[in-house]
């Protein structure tokens, strides 16, 4: 869970919150992909818990944009 953590403080916070849930569930997935071997049943799992933090990962993603730390 901590990669998943820190691709989503990787991405930009405009992407964050203005991709639709699913385009951001996929894209969140890839990038998890791109930096390790992912399996079917993790694919699955790591699907399902992205969509139901996608209200934390917004917040948070709103919190990093009025505090100006959205430098990437």
């Amino acid at each position: 869970m901590q990669q998943v953590w820190a691709v989503i403080e990787s991405t930009q916070v405009s992407t964050l919150l203005q991709f639709d849930d699913t385009a951001l569930v996929q894209l969140l997935l890839q990038q998890l992909k791109a930096k390790q071997v992912i399996d079917a049943q993790a694919d699955i799992s790591l699907n399902t818990y992205i969509k139901s933090k996608l209200p934390l990962i917004r917040d948070t993603a709103e919190g990093r944009l009025s505090f100006g730390q959205d430098n990437h």
